[in-house]
């Protein structure tokens, strides 16, 4: 006898219990209860102790009916493929340029001789924050690279980085603009945001897999944005809406319009927090190239992968010492830059 039994019988259920039924195969479960053969009658007191919660499956067992649990994922699952294909013809022609940009990336990155790399990256660390110490470890750690064979993988990784947090910050900084502009376009967002921000990092990956191909750029591309878009579009809106007031009012006395204080108000005061968002766009980038290796994103993140699975210690470490240097450098680099856009918002202007 099921625990449920007696509410679809007090409800006169039963009937439509047993002509809807959908016989299915039985679970564990079932077969194990089977197995066990008549129990001894327990008491009240240890039948409401064992009472379990009347979930999907118990209250299948009272009321074949009801669909089980994994009835309910099976539907979730067959919704998705049912819909798969109408979703590819609009999402392929969209993302495709996105595919053709990460390959140029890793193309250019990993053909470009070193000899050439190394002084635009140090130019690149020079302008962003003019600090010869920042600039030496660079060099060092990317020499380190190049000294043990990490630099091919290594440049593959920070070329889907830059490709990445360049987009990121392409379309987040517009969406927090206009996040920060409308409360219902805040409001209708966050919730979107929040979701982003806390699905699990392989979660990303489960329903892109069946829309696109492992051979495909884009398919860890479009994982990567979505997770890493977050912090640009959450602290671009912030920013701009910590702008104070009094400013705001004295730009309208001298005349501006609304787009004149977005660009000569708005956004300059609110450098500094969209200067925060893009560093931790970067470094959320970094954190899932690494896991979109699963789905064929070359770099560092192979070689990691290659050393769980073959339980090469050596290898996983060496590459994990590679993920820390790129990390400490992207981090540096755009908290160097962060400081300079700070120590210039602070000068007064005359």
């Amino acid at each position: 006898m099921a625990t449920y039994d007696f509410v679809f019988d007090g409800l006169g259920l039963r009937d439509w219990c047993e002509r809807e039924s959908v016989p299915g195969p039985m679970s564990m479960a079932d077969l194990l209860a089977q197995g066990a053969g008549g129990q001894a009658e327990k008491t009240w007191l240890q039948s409401l102790w064992d009472l379990p919660f009347p979930s999907l499956d118990e209250l299948n067992q009272a009321c074949p009916a009801i669909a089980r649990t994994r009835d309910l994922t099976r539907g979730v699952e067959q919704s998705f493929l049912n819909v798969k294909d109408s979703l590819k013809i609009v999402l392929d022609p969209m993302t495709q340029p996105l595919s053709w940009i990460l390959e140029w990336a890793l193309h250019v990155f990993t053909v470009t001789p070193w000899w050439i790399v190394l002084p635009l990256l140090m130019a690149l660390v020079w302008v962003a924050s003019r600090s010869w110490a920042l600039m030496s470890f660079v060099v060092g750690a990317l020499l380190f690279l190049l000294f043990i064979d990490h630099y091919t993988v290594a440049m593959q990784t920070m070329s889907i980085i830059f490709v990445c947090a360049f987009l990121c910050v392409l379309f987040g900084v517009p969406i927090g603009i206009a996040m920060s502009r409308s409360d219902t376009m805040q409001r209708l967002s966050i919730p979107v945001l929040d979701m982003l921000q806390t699905l699990p990092t392989f979660v990303y990956l489960i329903p892109l897999i069946f829309l696109f191909s492992v051979t495909e750029p884009k398919l860890y591309g479009i994982a990567i944005i979505l997770y890493a878009i977050v912090p640009v579009i959450r602290l671009t809106d912030l920013g701009i809406r910590l702008v104070d007031k009094d400013v705001i009012e004295a730009a309208e006395a001298f005349g501006m319009t609304r787009h004149q204080k977005l660009l000569r108000v708005q956004i300059p005061l609110a450098l500094p927090n969209i200067m925060a968002g893009v560093n931790q766009t970067i470094m959320m980038s970094l954190a899932m190239v690494v896991i979109a290796s699963l789905v064929s994103a070359p770099g560092l993140g192979v070689l990691v992968l290659r050393g769980i699975r073959n339980l090469e210690l050596g290898v996983g470490l060496m590459a994990g010492l590679g993920i820390v240097l790129l990390a400490i450098i992207l981090d540096r680099v755009t908290k160097a830059a962060l400081a300079r856009v700070n120590a210039a918002a602070s000068v007064p202007r005359h």
